[in-house]
């Protein structure tokens, strides 16, 4: 398969560093433009980009020239599809005029998440929704031209999803209790003051609980036509900022429409296998994996298994409360962030949706002085 070319917005951001690091080596997709704030355009990655992670940034990657933040400026091609990893207030400007050129946006960004025609995915989860984007590319702002955006949820809401999707689907979900301790990646870089948060725990994580409440009901969903008809369940979630490096930690209580064992519980986890055989580079073997230690899952032992994107849950025990509760991890700018945009983007190729797209922007060509 010749690889797509993909374009990364919000190039220097912790997401958009983990863009880079899954996607340098990715066998379908191959970075060719990026681009961030205005004042990196022209710059080199390297001279724009204070890279942050535990592998090298890959020399080809740090000498490629940063790109104007908007379709019109690039120099030569646009490539087709773009993976954004903005702030809310910055994606809500510029995604659609990306979208509006005709490219696919895979978004990390929260800005339309909730709107009606616009895809909040998470592959295991809810991939049918895709469909959605068939209706969005007809508006009249993308001109027409078959682009769209995509999105995926909030950090601490993926992990969540992917342990409650099973229960779901077998036994019903009537009400779901979470708290959850985020780490500080989260917030991005340089992120949370050290005097701050260092021996701390911070209890409030601007708009995290609304997130949280409003995407489980769009993710476990039912798609009836051309929109999703919310999951008729209650969420309450309290949201909390940790000394935590890397991983989101969640406390889950749950009832349940149908009572259900232990052993059918743990069954539904395991053989939780929606994307089994399709061979996409960036799923897990096993989504959603049960860790039977009494103090498991811990962030340092357990955020990379499945290579950063399975979901550990542990500490399954009856609930005095409601009628379960157990414990679940996810690494969040992994499988909570920039995986998650990444196999979405795997999944649309799957499905043809990234063949038909016309880039309508002329390349601007370099001159030499």
């Amino acid at each position: 398969m010749e690889r797509r070319k993909v374009g990364i917005l919000g190039a220097t951001g912790m997401v958009g560093q983990r863009f880079i690091q899954l996607l340098s080596n990715h066998p379908w997709f191959e970075i060719a433009w990026l681009a961030a704030s205005d004042r990196s355009a022209g710059k080199t990655y390297g001279e724009a980009c204070r890279w942050k992670l535990d592998t090298a940034l890959p020399k080809h990657i740090a000498a490629m020239t940063m790109q104007p933040n908007v379709p019109e400026g690039t120099v030569g091609e646009l490539p087709k599809i773009i993976f954004a990893a903005l702030d809310a207030d910055i994606a809500r400007e510029l995604e659609p005029k990306f979208a509006a050129v005709g490219c696919a946006v895979i978004s990390n960004s929260s800005a339309f998440r909730m709107v009606a025609d616009v895809p909040l995915v998470v592959p295991e989860v809810n991939a049918d929704h895709l469909s959605l984007i068939e209706a969005q590319s007809s508006r009249k702002e993308n001109g027409g031209k078959g682009g769209y955006i995509v999105t995926n949820p909030n950090c601490s809401t993926i992990g969540l999803v992917m342990a409650l999707k099973p229960l779901e689907e077998r036994f019903g979900v009537e009400s779901v209790f979470v708290t959850t301790m985020q780490a500080v990646s989260g917030a991005g870089y340089p992120g949370v003051p050290s005097l701050d948060i260092m021996g701390n725990v911070v209890p409030f994580i601007k708009n995290e609980e609304e997130k949280m409440q409003e995407e489980v009901g769009k993710l476990l969903g039912t798609l009836t036509g051309k929109k999703v008809d919310m999951l008729d369940a209650k969420v309450s979630a309290h949201c909390n900022r940790v000394a935590v490096e890397d991983g989101h930690t969640e406390c889950v209580s749950i009832k349940l429409r149908k009572k259900a064992t232990r052993e059918e519980i743990l069954a539904a986890w395991s053989e939780f296998l929606p994307l089994q055989g399709q061979h996409l580079p960036t799923a897990p073997s096993q989504p959603v994996e049960y860790d039977a230690g009494v103090d498991r899952p811990q962030p340092r032992l357990d955020r990379m298994r499945g290579n950063g994107m399975t979901t550990t849950v542990g500490r399954l025990r009856e609930c005095s409360l409601l009628d379960w509760k157990f414990v679940v991890l996810s690494h969040n700018t992994i499988r909570g962030a920039a995986g998650a945009a990444v196999l979405n983007a795997e999944v649309l190729a799957l499905l043809g949706k990234l063949d038909k797209l016309s880039v309508a922007v002329a390349p601007t060509v370099a001159v030499m002085a």
